[in-house]
């Protein structure tokens, strides 16, 4: 079965460029557009990878990695940040969150599907 990833972005443009990206890939996707939304399709949906944009309405990235990683369910599932926070200790911040990786915005177009595989790749390895 083709990988199942949660794309959590509340930007539509961005949004629009990640899903596109996945779903020429042949990823399936799903997606969110706040915090709560997104820890609500986690456990409806147990996606093999979760995007989660940092500033996020209702519940920021960095709470919603927190939650999912204190749920069992979701201690091994890669959580990627894509975010345009990129000052110093922004990534560690991430990190300390609960991501696995830190993605900057704008999106790495070239670098992003490669980037996407290797993560799942990890995982599944």
């Amino acid at each position: 079965m083709l990988p199942l990833v949660l794309v959590v972005e509340d930007i539509e443009d961005n949004l629009i460029l990640i899903k596109s990206l996945l779903e020429m890939a042949d990823f399936r996707v799903v997606e969110a557009r706040d915090g709560r939304e997104a820890i609500t399709q986690a456990q409806a949906h147990h996606p093999d990878l979760i995007l989660l944009d940092m500033s996020l309405p209702e519940m920021d990235g960095w709470t919603v990695a927190r939650t999912l990683r204190q749920t069992p369910q979701f201690g091994s599932t890669p959580i990627v940040a894509i975010t345009a926070h990129a000052m110093p200790g922004d990534r560690e911040k991430t990190l300390d969150a609960g991501c696995d990786e830190f993605l900057t915005k704008p999106i790495d177009v070239p670098n992003f599907l490669p980037t996407i595989t290797k993560i799942l790749e990890r995982k599944s390895g």
